[in-house]
């Protein structure tokens, strides 16, 4: 009898735990048990599926909910929760749902169940947003809004400085915004329409009227003369000089001298003028502009402001000593660039008048009076031409193109700082090396004369371009007196750029 008793226990036990697998098993197809809610949605008597859709539902009308985000001066950005790529981020809180007094062991059913009899268990629905939307719908809602910084600006007129006073400026700050959105609405959102403010941050002008009213003292001053200069290279530096002057350079900041007086085109106010390219002189938009850079390099030395870029010509200049030129080429980006390295504003004034270009850096002197600064010129190499270089080309005899000799130099720069007129320092400022280039001539020699032609070739083998040019005058002046008055060929002139 006790063993039937044993045995029908074992059978019954067995039997309850696979009904229990069953139920465990079969869970998604039984309805929610009362007390469980998805957010505030009571789902009780769901299915699995139906509880999906009915929460599937609820998300599709929060995309539809305004998100409101003020920007600078109480201006609204607004879209949708949906326009933000609003997306479910936790869809596995429904079958968690449908299995909840379902799954586990027959203590863990029983527990749960008797819980909800008393406490509901809601599932809370975790939403994520696209972030690179985000960035785009404030940083471009925004931008309409956002109040540029107006800097305080200089001027001198008749010898008199005057300052406009600066505005502050206003922006949203894109990044933070986007962070401070994307945790309210991920974290703090209440699932109806939001206002949230965005980072806005305050944009100062650099120098206040005061600081700029302090630019009074002469820093440094340098001229130097171009009377040599034809009409349009005179145009070109007096162009470049007006797009420098009155230029205000706050305490830290790059000025970059390519970057002032580009394009260098017509429009800009430039014209083709003799400028240095591969050791030749050739005409181009803007030449001349380098003694424009020269004279502000010099100017800015003498100011001891912080130099960050220079470089010299490939050929020497006439116009300053060796290694006291600052050249800027768009083609081998060349530029020459200084930092204000002083705690005040400093303003360049750039004249022009009889030929001469001057540049003044204006600023609060914090040097001592006993202190002087001078810059010397070294020349370390001198490197002269020992021939001539002739190039014959298919054009009538009388043709000659004459490029003049460029001596070769090595040579250093050196700041000599003196006081009460004794020197106390001596430091090299850079180092420069200018190529030497022969003198130069392009010369024609097309005939119908072979007689001449061959004259003309025999005069170019001597290597003396004074004799070329003495013999193809020769032929020239010939053939014209053996010709009719009215077919007399003038002799071309020497056409000789420098």
């Amino acid at each position: 009898m006790r063993k039937l008793i044993k045995y029908g226990w074992t059978f019954a036990l067995t039997m309850f735990a696979f009904c229990c697998m069953g139920i465990q098993t079969q869970a998604s197809q039984f309805s929610i048990h009362a007390g469980v809610y998805i957010e505030d949605m009571d789902v009780s008597g769901m299915t699995q599926e139906e509880a999906r859709q009915v929460t599937q539902n609820y998300i599709n009308s929060l995309g539809e909910k305004e998100i409101h985000m003020e920007a600078v001066g109480g201006n609204s950005i607004t879209v949708t929760a949906d326009e933000l790529g609003l997306s479910w981020v936790n869809p596995e809180i429904i079958e968690e749902a449908a299995g909840l007094g379902r799954e586990g062991n027959i203590v863990e059913r029983y527990k749960a169940v008797k819980d909800l009899q008393y406490t509901n268990h809601i599932y809370p629905v975790l939403f994520s947003f696209d972030k690179n939307i985000l960035t785009t719908v404030i940083e471009e809602g925004s931008a309409p809004y956002n109040v540029a910084c107006k800097e305080a600006t200089l001027k001198k007129e008749n010898g008199v400085f005057s300052v406009q006073e600066g505005v502050t400026g206003e922006q949203v700050e894109v990044a933070e915004s986007v962070d401070k959105v994307y945790q309210y609405l991920t974290e703090e959102w209440g699932r109806g329409d939001a206002q949230i403010e965005l980072v806005v941050g305050v944009d100062a002008p650099k120098a206040s009227k005061e600081d700029l009213l302090q630019v009074k003292d002469v820093l440094g001053t340098f001229t130097t003369s171009y009377k040599s200069s034809g009409s349009s290279r005179s145009a070109n530096v007096a162009n470049g000089c007006n797009l420098i002057n009155g230029t205000t350079i706050f305490p830290g900041e790059t000025f970059s001298t390519y970057e002032a007086v580009s394009p260098f085109s017509e429009a800009n106010g430039y014209y083709m003028a003799g400028s240095y390219l591969n050791g030749m002189v050739v005409d181009s938009l803007g030449g001349g502009i380098c003694q424009v850079s020269t004279t502000l390099y010099n100017a800015v030395l003498l100011s001891e402001l912080e130099v960050t870029q220079r470089h010299n010509h490939s050929m020497i200049v006439t116009y300053v000593d060796p290694s006291a030129d600052a050249a800027i080429a768009e083609s081998s980006g060349k530029d020459f660039t200084f930092v204000n390295n002083t705690g005040y504003p400093v303003y360049i004034e750039g004249v022009t008048a009889d030929k001469r270009i001057t540049f003044t850096i204006y600023g609060v002197e914090t040097r001592s009076p006993n202190r002087e600064v001078i810059y010397e010129s070294e020349v370390l190499e001198t490197i002269r031409p020992d021939s001539e270089k002739i190039t014959a080309v298919e054009q009538p005899i009388g043709y000659i193109d004459v490029q003049s000799a460029h001596i070769g130099y090595k040579a250093k720069l050196w700041k000599v700082v003196k006081e009460d007129g004794v020197e106390v320092s001596r430091t090299q400022v850079n180092s420069s090396s200018y190529k030497m280039t022969p003198r130069t001539a392009t010369v024609g020699v097309s005939s119908a004369d072979p007689a001449a032609r061959a004259a003309v070739l025999a005069a170019i083998d001597t290597g003396s371009i004074d004799h070329v040019k003495a013999v193809a005058n020769a032929i020239v002046a010939n053939a014209s007196a053996a010709q009719p008055p009215a077919q007399i060929q003038e002799p071309i002139e020497e056409a000789v750029t420098q």
